[in-house]
């Protein structure tokens, strides 16, 4: 799914999914860079983002992959 990941001025990183309509602080990443790896979203979905360079200019949107979890709709 198309993701749009953005920074806002105090620095507090989110995530806007379109089709959705749904922006969400993003909560915890499992890299420090975030960038190809897990980032979890404040309403607990969890986002498999792309392998980019950390240096990543933002905004940008990217094709991510929501992970399944048993809670989740």
């Amino acid at each position: 799914m198309k993701v749009m990941i953005r920074k806002d001025a105090k620095g507090v990183l989110s995530a806007y999914v379109p089709k959705k309509d749904l922006e969400e602080p993003i909560v915890a990443m499992d890299r420090p860079t975030m960038w190809g790896g897990l980032v979890t979203l404040a309403n607990g979905w969890q986002l498999d983002l792309p392998a980019m360079p950390a240096d990543t200019a933002l905004p940008i949107t990217v094709e991510a992959k929501r992970i399944a979890v048993a809670d989740q709709d």
